[in-house]
């Protein structure tokens, strides 16, 4: 709770920010998978162990040795997780026992797991975000010995194997904080039938042209005979933390500097301006609650929204239930000069324990890792598979997918959120100045001029944050 006290005093400091900081939503009752008994003829063949390994662990050793896990999923993620550490436990050749527990969300975990690491009583292993893995600092293990090791590691093929955008995420100043468990970004849709209709032949490449789409969908609403949706069309605003970082990379800005934070650059300046302006002009709004995101894309309510890749499943449903065979894509957001596309997501974290039990966590955080297993994890939440490789195994499911095979393919030209502990409480401020920007009723007289003030503000509370 002292975290989210910091939180909502330093937010009060922002001349435009003032919307309010509320603590995470309650979870849902903890998932726990009670530690299996041993059996005495455990084997996984399918892992053999070279002889040479510079850990300095006997294999013997690993018998029996206990590692616990805190994630936080819920539903069917959880379900399969939980499967996933059933099979494990079986399978692997060293007799480790894997138990799981549930806590809900990554908030709570990360407060419990904060809580845990003063009494020294933490897990063993924990599903986190980078930034909390930067947080915790010493009590980290550093996951570079295990990964590079002959005998247990990954070899370099596999580490080739994951994508720079997935990779790098987990290792700062030399040290690899953790290997990545899941990985999605944001992304712009588009409505290519619709904009064929208005006459664009290709997707915005650039800034310019997204605002010429986007303007032209909200001319073409404010024509037709229903009154109701002349306030419509272009972008769908959203504020989403990933958003407004996305369109500041977009026009070559970005937030963080060395081990700080700078928001007022002319990037950043670029990037708010221009999408403040395509308010100002009618070519984004802002949409009330009655109706999801998905289906007012679905709807033809506006010829761009954004969108998480895990939330791709639920637009195809609303394009169904809408009988709308419109074709759609998934886009980078257009700078000046560039595109871009950010991608984050959870790790494996490990803490500090005896020598057995950590190469013990370790052995169970690569299982994981194997593209067999990540196949399963795309198939069940549709997010980003972590190794290229996977790809192989995902043939069928890209068919049935095509906007997702489309967002893998951007993958290349992913980019990484900042790399501070830091960065777990400015994205909330990130994502309160970016919607309190477009609230024209706190706000009425906001133009996109008074832009540099609101980042010299949303500047100021990072540095007080970042403390």
């Amino acid at each position: 709770m002292r975290i989210l006290r910091k939180t909502c005093i330093a937010l009060f400091s922002i001349l435009f920010l003032f919307s309010a900081c509320t603590p995470s939503n309650t979870p849902e009752a903890s998932t726990r998978t009670p530690p299996p008994k041993a059996t005495a003829n455990a084997s996984g063949a399918n892992t053999p162990t070279p002889a040479a390994s510079s850990l300095e662990v006997e294999k013997e050793a690993l018998r029996g040795a206990q590692v616990r896990v805190w994630h936080p999923w819920f539903g069917a993620e959880a379900s399969l997780f939980m499967t996933q550490v059933a099979k494990f436990n079986t399978d692997n050749e060293w007799g480790i026992l894997v138990s799981a527990e549930g806590l809900g969300n990554y908030s709570e975990l990360f407060l419990h797991t904060d809580a845990a690491l003063t009494e020294s009583a933490q897990p063993q292993v924990v599903i986190a975000f980078p930034e909390h893995a930067l947080a915790w600092g010493d009590h980290v293990v550093d996951l570079k010995p295990y990964v590079n090791d002959p005998a247990y590691g990954l070899g370099p093929a596999a580490v080739a194997d994951f994508p720079a955008a997935i990779w790098a995420q987990d290792e700062v100043d030399g040290k690899r904080f953790g290997v990545p468990a899941q990985r999605t970004a944001r992304f712009l849709l588009y409505n290519r039938s619709w904009a064929r209709e208005l006459g664009f032949d290709s997707p915005p490449a650039t800034a310019s042209e997204f605002e010429e789409q986007a303007c032209a969908a909200h001319k073409a609403l404010g024509m037709d005979t229903d009154t109701n949706n002349d306030a419509l069309g272009g972008w769908l605003i959203d504020t989403d933390a990933m958003t407004p970082l996305s369109w500041m990379i977009a026009f070559g800005g970005g937030v963080q500097e060395e081990d700080g934070y700078r928001f007022l650059t002319p990037g950043n300046i670029a990037a708010f301006r221009f999408v403040k302006s395509l308010q100002l002009k009618g070519c984004a709004w802002v949409a009330s609650p009655d109706l999801t995101v998905s289906e007012r894309f679905a709807k033809r309510q506006a010829l761009f929204a954004t969108a998480s890749l895990e939330d791709l499943p639920e637009q195809s449903r609303a394009f169904s239930v809408e009988n709308n065979r419109d074709e759609w894509t998934v886009l980078q957001f257009p700078g000046a000069e560039r595109q871009a596309l950010v991608v984050y997501g959870s790790s494996f974290v490990m803490f500090e324990s005896d020598e057995a039990t950590q190469l013990a966590a370790w052995l169970f955080m690569r299982w994981m890792l194997s593209a067999e297993n990540q196949a399963r994890w795309v198939q069940s939440t549709g997010l980003f598979p972590s190794r290229s490789s996977t790809m192989n195994l995902l043939a069928d499911y890209s068919v049935s997918h095509p906007q997702w095979a489309e967002g893998v393919k951007l993958l290349a030209q992913g980019e990484t959120t900042p790399q501070l502990g830091s960065w777990r409480l400015v994205r909330l401020m990130l994502a309160d100045g970016f919607r309190d920007m477009f609230d024209t009723i706190r706000h009425p007289d906001l133009t996109e001029g008074q832009v540099p003030l609101l980042l010299r503000q949303m500047e100021a509370t990072a540095e007080d944050l970042n403390q």
